[in-house]
């Protein structure tokens, strides 16, 4: 079997805020075709996974690898010449302008030369369809507002806007934590869709449900280090929650909600008891 080469990995990467270890020895490759989940509570470092991946702080340790060779971002800039694109739960969208300019937002075409130089509109409109399309969206009128799509829709515009722009990988930041169920439904479809195109997806979320249909790969964290990553066929929906709230832990939460069940029982019997003691008792 052929072994496929990562699009790209953190080996040991560490991060550290004064006295928190937000990050400690963590390691993840992505491929190309494949959703990488990244599971985790609050706390867990998922947000600073995202920032370093993406330019936004540099590893204090370990290495960012592409291609099999050590690179360093010095800037969101330099990620995303390498193809890494980050879609954050506020989007980058401009709610009162039209899905066209969206897409582009400050990157259309043109046409023409030197003074005579101008905006291609056809052809901007084109290529936004022709791209959404790909992401199974049928864009009926172009020049509608993105304030009115649905949140699902606006996470489509934004996923397929990367995809066009050179991005090989996606990085997805709980792009379905502000979403009901139906949205969420549509959101993990375009998700699956970036991966039939060949990108490496890395989905960050804290719900395991909304991840393993999707996933192929599930990645771990707690309070900062990497506490599993697992194959699809190596573990279940079922495990993956149980791993992310604590065995032990969730075992314990459980008696303390029992034993909190009885406390009405122990005060009514307690009122009791006291009416029927003797006076002056």
């Amino acid at each position: 079997m052929v072994q496929r080469a990562a699009l790209v990995e953190t080996r040991n990467v560490s991060k550290h805020f004064g006295g928190v270890d937000a990050l400690q020895d963590v390691t993840l490759a992505v491929f190309p075709g494949e959703v990488t989940c990244v599971l985790g509570d609050n706390g867990a470092g998922k947000s600073t996974l995202i920032k370093i991946l993406s330019g936004v702080f540099p590893p204090d340790s370990g290495e960012l690898v592409i291609g099999g060779a050590p690179v360093h971002f010095a800037s969101p800039r330099v990620a995303r010449s390498y193809g890494i694109a980050t879609v954050f739960q506020d989007l980058a969208t401009v709610p009162l302008m039209s899905l066209w300019r969206n897409f582009f937002l400050g990157n259309e075409p043109t046409k023409g030369r030197g003074p005579f130089q101008r905006m291609d509109t056809r052809r901007a409109k084109q290529v936004m369809r022709d791209e959404m399309a790909k992401m199974g969206i049928e864009v009926r009128d172009s020049d509608q507002v993105v304030g009115t799509l649905s949140g699902g829709e606006r996470q489509a515009v934004a996923i397929a806007r990367a995809v066009y722009f050179g991005a090989k990988v996606l990085i997805l930041d709980e792009p379905t934590s502000a979403l009901g169920v139906r949205q969420s439904g549509i959101v993990l479809k375009y998700i699956l869709q970036a991966r039939e195109l060949g990108r490496g997806v890395i989905l960050i979320t804290h719900n395991p449900h909304h991840a393993y249909p999707v996933g192929d790969r599930f990645v771990l964290l707690q309070r900062g280090r990497l506490l599993g990553s697992y194959r699809k066929e190596e573990t279940t929906v079922e495990h993956l929650t149980e791993m992310m709230a604590g065995g032990a832990e969730l075992k314990e939460l459980s008696h303390e909600l029992e034993a909190l069940k009885d406390i009405p029982a122990m005060a009514a019997a307690a009122r009791e008891l006291a009416a029927e003691a003797p006076e002056g008792t």
